[in-house]
């Protein structure tokens, strides 16, 4: 008898984390590594969300909460749902989950029956289809091409929707491109979903906050409100109040969903942490001013990498509407060889030999489901990025 639950064969290692790992694990033996691989904010928790958790710790809040969050945490969730969104939702409609990432495996698992079709377009979050496999549903890969600003075709939606699809999971502003949809772009996706009353949808906003040059996001329940009875809408406070480690992710859905989900909760991690939601009560109800400062850093962020990646031989790079990634083509360097002597035969030999001969740690395009391309993330200092497109410069200029 197999130890191993054969389930585990259907997922992989989360590869963003496997590179992250690698890199640190090459900077503790010394080398000089510049890590771009990592979703995180470089930014501290700002100091009023940590008093919070503070003031929490030294008022005895270190118990167990309900399952789903605490009632005043829902409210301020809802609350903050409404001010960006204009989207109602009670609090028996809000569930908050240790992290968005158990916010997604809650809804699949509660809801996929095997071989039931979840559409992803790509690239996308190297997660979504591994959650969707571990929970016995086939992820349905629906390529975006670069040319269409990575953003998925209405056309290409209802190509892909089978009478076994049961959801739709958009992603926007993206990881790992940064594509974000406007009303206008969700119009076309909107009606092509009204047309399929038996496809739900799960809409992942994690870094709508994090959008650059006057773009207005929007959700897909804001776009079209007779959707709402079937979509799932993500959001937490990981990415734009730099609050990662806290682990609070959090929906809004129809009640009998956020039931479902609960339930499963119940039976898995409980409640989250008393202290982080403490600490994420006062991020979505305190100031908010902040998240302007740190946006106007991530613009000039962006523009210096895309402005240096596009001077390098070989890559193309797309200059992203929001969140805090760029996704190049290095398709211009396939079949070179390094000058340490790799050959570039796809993405993932590109970004190995570039973290082995540069120290520059990147993903490769494969992990997120589109190939030919490789992930930075320019969630971390000036200087930092600035040294390290130059030895991609340096490391592309040296293929043969």
């Amino acid at each position: 008898m197999d130890l191993i639950a054969a389930r585990l064969n259907k997922i992989s290692p989360s590869q963003t984390i496997a590179i992250s790992t690698k890199a640190r694990a090459l900077k503790a033996a010394g080398r000089d590594i510049i890590s771009l691989s990592a979703g995180e904010p470089d930014f501290d928790t700002p100091r009023n969300i940590k008093d919070a958790a503070i003031r929490a710790i030294e008022g005895g809040e270190t118990k167990y909460t309900d399952v789903a969050g605490t009632p005043a945490l829902r409210q301020a969730v809802a609350e903050r749902f409404r001010i960006d969104s204009g989207l109602d939702y009670t609090s028996d409609e809000i569930i908050v989950s240790s992290g968005g990432k158990q916010v997604i495996y809650n809804a699949m698992v509660a809801t996929l029956n095997p071989g039931d079709e979840a559409i992803i377009p790509a690239p996308c979050w190297v997660s979504y289809p591994d959650i969707v496999a571990l929970a016995d549903g086939v992820p349905v890969i629906v390529p975006c091409a670069a040319e269409n600003g990575f953003k998925l075709r209405a056309a290409d939606l209802e190509a892909a929707i089978t009478p076994r699809t049961k959801w739709f999971f958009l992603n926007s502003p993206c990881n790992p491109t940064g594509a974000a949809y406007s009303a206008e772009d969700l119009r076309p996706i909107c009606d092509v979903l009204l047309r399929h009353p038996d496809v739900w949808i799960f809409t992942d906003d994690i870094y709508d906050k994090l959008v650059y040059d006057g773009f207005v996001p929007a959700t897909i329940v804001q776009v079209e409100p007779k959707l709402r009875d079937r979509t799932v809408t993500m959001n937490g406070v990981s990415k734009a109040y730099a609050m990662t480690g806290w682990r609070i992710g959090f929906a809004g859905a129809p009640a009998v969903l956020t039931k479902a989900m609960n339930k499963l909760q119940s039976q898995s991690t409980s409640g989250s942490s008393s202290i982080s939601q403490a600490a994420a009560l006062e991020a979505l109800s305190g100031p908010q001013d902040f998240i302007a400062d740190m946006v106007q850093a991530y613009v000039a962020r962006r523009d210096l990498v895309v402005g240096m990646l596009n001077q390098a031989r070989g890559l193309t790079c797309h200059r992203p509407e929001g969140a805090f990634y760029v996704f190049p083509s290095m398709e211009g360097c396939l079949g070179k060889v390094s000058a340490g002597g790799t050959e570039i035969v796809d993405d993932e030999a590109f970004v190995t030999a570039l973290l082995e001969e540069e120290g520059v740690a990147a993903v490769h395009g494969a992990a997120f489901m589109f190939a030919g391309h490789f992930r930075v993330s320019y969630a971390t200092d000036t200087e930092s990025l600035r040294e390290a497109c130059m030895r991609i410069q340096r490391f592309c200029a040296g293929l043969r």
